[in-house]
């Protein structure tokens, strides 16, 4: 069989792509895979890291503040589509599957044309535009939360499956995790960041959690700043003196997260659907502070379904978002039973066979290719 998997610009469409590409793997090793992406996007740095080849192709966000830029998106995602289909007549792929962004949409459009099967997986509780519209192309659209359904058209075409996670984060082992970071069995572990790119308010709690807790003994602070805010981030701290403790990492991109993610207590983090998915799939109790600057305001809602579980709390993003987390960070210090329970409730929230529902069902599909 081969595969052209599409998404990009962010880790939160790269890596349930290459997810998907890994259960294909397991269980057909001689399955083909290709990646195609954007020229700028996180992919170029994510996808050779993790072995499968890279295509990239010309894209345009979709812009519509005024009639000039949504012509420039069309020219672009026409290029784009162009590009794409040379790629197809290339590599000739039995099925496209796409986990969104922009980057998709010339891609998707392009396999469709080709002949090739065409799988969508939506990560959201509300859909991005590009999975929208490319639901026309689709054999079958995957949902990460059930919510999402109300807003495709047709019910046919809808699969829940979950948000896939790579096999890593369910075979870490916590005590093995801890030990590797140096943690001892009693050591409280926080670890803030903002999503592969980064935010500013998370880092201003990220900051504030420093002020709070740096060099105080019996806890551990993990801090992705996010590449473009990391200088910026160690000016602040070391301008107020703060930079050195001994009990403070801090760092531009986690590359190793599963073993972050399970040698944590607590995660302060944007709630991405990828990062809601990895973070329960790790069993790892959460505050999730939501971007306001999504549409629909969909990282609150995929946050509640797990703090309605109880496995995470829910910070909203204002002037005083560093102070509630450290208030609830109190509360927890005080009682770590609070965590324990926490912990049961977000594995319980996991998406546990979200690979093993997608692959199937393309097979069920696709039959022998």
């Amino acid at each position: 069989m081969r595969i052209v998997l599409t998404g990009g610009i962010t880790g939160g469409h790269i890596y349930p792509a290459l997810a998907i590409g890994d259960k294909f793997r397991e269980m057909e090793p001689d399955t083909e895979i290709l990646f195609v992406g954007s020229t700028g996007g996180m992919e170029n740095e994510i996808v050779p890291r993790h072995g499968y080849e890279l295509k990239s192709v010309t894209t345009r966000e979709l812009d519509r503040s005024n009639v000039l830029k949504v012509f420039d998106t069309v020219l672009g995602t026409e290029k784009g589509r162009i590009e794409a289909s040379r790629i197809m007549k290339r590599f000739k792929p039995d099925i496209i599957v796409s986990t969104g962004s922009y980057v998709s949409v010339p891609v998707v459009m392009a396999g469709h044309r080709y002949g090739a099967k065409v799988f969508i997986h939506e990560q959201n509780a509300f859909p991005g535009l590009a999975n929208r519209s490319m639901l026309r192309y689709a054999d079958k659209l995957f949902l990460g939360f059930r919510t999402a359904a109300r807003y495709f058209r047709d019910p046919s075409k809808l699969v829940y499956s979950g948000n896939p996670v790579r096999k890593d984060f369910y075979e870490i082992d916590r005590v093995a995790a801890r030990s590797a970071l140096g943690l001892t069995e009693d050591d409280f572990r926080i670890f803030i960041f903002g999503g592969s790119l980064g935010a500013t308010a998370l880092n201003d709690v990220g900051i504030e959690v420093v002020r709070r807790y740096g060099g105080k003994p019996g806890i551990s602070i993990l801090f992705g700043t996010g590449k473009r805010f990391y200088e910026d981030v160690v000016s602040r701290l070391t301008t107020e003196g703060l930079n050195g403790f001994g009990n403070v990492q801090i760092l531009p991109y986690v590359q190793d997260m599963p073993n972050a993610f399970a040698g944590s207590d607590i995660i302060i983090a944007r709630s991405g659907a990828l990062s809601v998915a990895e973070i329960t799939v790790s069993g790892r109790a959460a505050l999730f502070i939501p971007s306001p600057n999504v549409t629909a305001d969909h990282q609150y809602y995929n946050a509640k379904e797990v703090a309605d579980n109880g496995g995470a709390a829910i910070v909203h993003e204002d002037a005083e978002t560093p102070a509630k987390v450290i208030a609830i960070l109190q509360e927890m210090l005080a009682d770590r039973s609070v965590i324990q329970e926490m912990e049961i409730a977000s594995r319980r929230s996991a998406p546990v066979a979200a690979t093993d529902i997608i692959y199937t069902t393309i097979k069920e599909i696709c039959g022998g290719k």
